[in-house]
């Protein structure tokens, strides 16, 4: 071989390698008119803030969600338990972006929610969750819930005879979701008032949110029991 091919050959050889590297180093593309677009891994939680770094795609074995041209969503999840041996799947949606609000809806818990994006770059995506109307009303259910629950055991259960139950909250498929105890010597008329007003604002987030149940009615106890000075339903 002479020395002139020898050389252009040497140099198609790093030219080739070059090639390689570059192409490696370019597998993550990404859209100037939208920067969201594609994969972003390894969240790191921290400040009520969670930034993920861009990726070429998402991992097989690790967290990982997607933004597509289309409108889709993937969220790459091991689910909400996180007991070894975790097995990763693909939960797909829809994703929508008004400013810097970006909307998540899936089939699954939770099927509506929000982050707001904090920043976006080439590399970085920081995003802080912002609750959706839904969850807003639906907060303000637990609260209401935490009242009354803290109202019922406002009070130590030494004598069972000063105690009774209530059925509370509504099923969307109709009846209460549960019975709950409390005491003569509580507020009761405040406490009786409380549970209904919590009970009739379940309705409406029902109708409102079309919330789906099952049919089947909990059943009701027979009576309190005092166990360490909490009161127990017994059935």
């Amino acid at each position: 071989m002479s020395s002139i091919k020898k050389t252009f050959f040497l140099l198609s050889i790093s030219l080739c390698f070059l090639n390689m590297i570059c192409e490696s180093e370019n597998d993550i593309i990404v859209d100037s008119n939208n920067l969201l677009i594609g994969s972003w891994v390894e969240p790191n939680y921290a400040n009520e803030q969670t930034v993920f770094k861009r990726a070429s795609s998402l991992p097989n074995d690790a967290y990982g969600i997607e933004f597509k041209t289309n409108g889709d969503f993937i969220e790459r999840s091991s689910g909400w338990c996180g007991t070894p041996p975790l097995v990763f799947s693909d939960y797909e949606g829809k994703w929508g972006l008004k400013n810097t609000l970006v909307t998540i809806t899936q089939q699954y818990y939770p099927t509506n929610y929000s982050w707001r994006i904090v920043s976006v770059t080439e590399t970085e995506l920081i995003v802080k969750r912002e609750l959706t109307e839904q969850e807003k009303d639906h907060r303000a259910l637990m609260d209401l819930y935490d009242e009354i629950y803290n109202l019922s055991i406002s009070v130590s259960c030494d004598n069972a005879n000063d105690w009774t139950f209530i059925a509370f909250g509504a099923k969307a498929c109709g009846g209460p979701q549960g019975y709950i105890a409390y005491s003569s010597q509580i507020d009761t008329d405040n406490f009786l008032k409380k549970v209904n007003v919590y009970t009739q604002e379940e309705k409406e987030y029902n109708i409102k949110w079309e919330i789906n149940s099952t049919c089947d009615l909990p059943k009701q106890p027979k009576n309190v029991e005092c166990i360490s000075g909490f009161p127990v339903l017994k059935y």
